[in-house]
């Protein structure tokens, strides 16, 4: 069985993604899902913010010019604004999910500003998108900044025999020593009061390195399942709006048992 087949057979609706869980720590980390997942969330911590404002300041523009002359070509505007940000975040998904998330408007009447507008604004998915756009952005730019955060850190953490001698660190009673502080060390690392690890050797350095690699590959976990947590709401309001009515239309268009028989009406195999 290949790897891809492997994964995907992890569990019922997996194949949706482009990340995945594994077994073993060690095969993940060396595996494309927990880079994939790192790239969505911090693609979304880079462009996210410019998305915001474009999508508040075409909101609070439509809204404050309402009532004027211009309420029409404005409204139809900020829509096209609003659905531009969107259509960014439906680019990111791609990272996340095998298959893009379509969009899909009300066709507004005629081609005047007043039927753009009416349609724009009468559709769900305008609404839906800002919802994502606007309201939903502060806690999943927090939920994704703290997770990038700690990754980042056990990440470097694997990192510290190349480098920890390069940190230089100036203490209230005149001392200026190498190494990288892990705890909290007011006058020194032999001074008094200091608690943790002050790494000003190679052994201290391999010994952090380790621990932090053990965190590194654990935190895998918690990195893919946010990518995956935050895809899902993502796609779950910027995908089309489900139509209540999808059901029985499918049964109206559909052939019926008469149909599937050979009967196709009064001149067919079951007419006169």
């Amino acid at each position: 069985m290949t790897t891809v087949t492997a994964a995907r057979a992890e569990s019922p609706g997996t194949a949706e993604y482009r990340v995945f869980f594994r077994g073993n720590p060690l095969r993940l980390a060396f595996s494309v899902s927990p880079w994939r997942s790192a790239g969505y969330l911090i693609s979304y911590l880079t462009v996210s913010w410019v998305l915001f404002s474009l999508a508040v300041s075409a909101a609070v523009a439509a809204a404050s010019f309402g009532f004027t002359l211009i309420a029409f070509p404005l409204l139809a505007s900020a829509a096209s604004v609003i659905h531009w940000c969107a259509n960014a975040e439906r680019m990111l998904l791609r990272q996340v999910f095998n298959r893009p998330v379509q969009a899909r408007y009300q066709p507004a009447a005629t081609s005047g500003p007043l039927a753009r507008a009416s349609a724009s604004w009468r559709d769900r998915a305008t609404w839906r998108e800002l919802a994502y756009l606007t309201g939903l952005w502060t806690p999943l730019y927090a939920l994704d900044t703290i997770v990038i955060s700690f990754w980042a850190t056990f990440l470097a953490g694997v990192t510290l025999p190349l480098w920890y001698w390069a940190p230089w660190n100036d203490f209230g009673n005149s001392q200026r020593v190498h190494g990288v502080q892990l705890g909290y060390f007011p006058n020194g690392p032999n001074g008094a009061g200091g608690h943790g690890l002050y790494i000003d050797t190679l052994p201290k350095a391999l010994l952090a390195a380790a621990g932090f690699a053990i965190l590194f590959l654990l935190f895998n976990y918690v990195l893919i399942a946010t990518a995956r947590m935050h895809g899902r709401v993502a796609r779950a309001l910027l995908r089309p709006p489900a139509d209540p009515l999808a059901e029985v239309r499918a049964v109206l268009t559909s052939p019926g048992p008469l149909s599937a028989m050979g009967g196709t009406g009064p001149a067919g195999p079951l007419g006169p």
